[in-house]
């Protein structure tokens, strides 16, 4: 039976990265496969059609699901090779019927205090996640985003037990929600227990697309009036902040596809070109081309990505192209007679 599991799990794995969901078909017979944008249309078309009638929660209607079946397959398979762990996989997934309510109970017993209790979040995941389709496809993008972008991550399973990237992420969207409806103080609780719990700030009125990946996550930051595109790829340390002296409109807007090192800091009411990479440590300030490299502090542009969305290849070495930068502007400083990199 675990070599079964095993095997399913492998195989709705690989289908899934080709671009390919199941129908179920009929008992016996092998799953039917279909492009992956019918069911995931955002993360294969890279745009949202507000005419995709998509829900994946259990009900007559819901079209299949293959990231809540690959969770299920592959859970099924940790509880077999780990019998110590069967009640926690059992409560947090196989106990479940949609990938909606999983999550919801992850999330809720990670952020529970003695205040806000662990049912009292459930009630709150399950209000928001059950009834918005654009969570249930964004949570399932984002899932794809993890699965595909970290080498490190394993199984589908993993992100959503194990990755504090991912579940700050989805608490930012339910929060995102909350602040839309005028629940902006229950909003900002869940912003609190988000910050102390995963080491992640994100305003609940942030703007965030879909199919995003916060890799480490720790120390993210990201302020009230961000904007963020579809497709986008975040290390840890990443800060989209204002300038701290501004109001109203005063933080970052990150165009589709672009990748972002660790530890960029990007202040500001600025914008980041599509499929732009910034290199890990830069200080930007000034608005950056679309699909430009930038790299140091302050950030200047030092080649550009050859790639359409970096997000995706996640291929972030601007070491040789900047070390170029740094040659070329030390020959021309000393030829002007002058040291200072930035004297231009």
């Amino acid at each position: 039976m675990a070599r079964a599991s095993e095997e399913r799990s492998r195989y709705l794995s690989e289908k899934l990265s080709n671009g390919v969901v199941f129908d179920g078909g009929e008992a016996g017979s092998p799953p039917l496969e279909y492009p992956l944008e019918k069911v995931f249309p955002l993360y294969a078309l890279g745009s949202f059609r507000s005419d995709d009638d998509v829900s994946f929660n259990n009900n007559s209607n819901a079209v299949s699901d293959p990231i809540w079946e690959a969770v299920t397959a592959e859970a099924k398979s940790e509880a077999e090779k780990e019998p110590i762990l069967s009640s926690f996989l059992y409560a947090s997934i196989l106990s479940h019927d949609c990938l909606e309510r999983a999550l919801g109970f992850v999330l809720a017993n990670r952020l529970q205090n003695p205040i806000l209790l662990a049912t009292q979040l459930m009630d709150i995941f399950d209000d928001v996640m059950m009834h918005d389709r654009g969570i249930q496809q964004s949570i399932r993008l984002d899932v794809q985003a993890f699965k595909d972008r970290d080498p490190s991550c394993l199984s589908y399973c993993s992100v959503l037990l194990y990755l504090k990237g991912y579940h700050s992420l989805q608490t930012y969207r339910v929060a995102h929600v909350l602040w839309n409806k005028g629940r902006t103080v229950m909003a900002l609780a869940l912003q609190s227990r988000m910050s102390e719990v995963f080491g992640v700030d994100i305003h609940p009125a942030a703007k965030i697309g879909d199919g995003i990946l916060l890799d480490h996550a720790t120390g993210v930051v990201i302020g009230e009036t961000t904007i963020v595109g579809n497709r986008v790829s975040l290390m840890q340390g990443v800060t989209l902040g204002g300038t701290g002296k501004e109001t109203g409109d005063r933080h970052p807007k990150i165009g589709e596809g672009a990748l972002i090192g660790a530890s960029a800091t990007i202040l500001g009411n600025i914008r980041i070109g599509e499929g732009a990479m910034i290199a890990a440590g830069s200080l930007v300030l000034k608005d950056i081309p679309p699909h430009s490299m930038v790299a140091g502090n302050p950030a200047k542009v030092v080649g550009y990505v050859q790639e359409q969305d970096p997000s995706l290849t996640m291929n972030h070495d601007a070491t040789k192209d900047f070390f170029e930068l740094v040659a070329v502007n030390s020959m021309d400083g000393r030829s002007n007679g002058s040291g200072n990199l930035n004297s231009k």
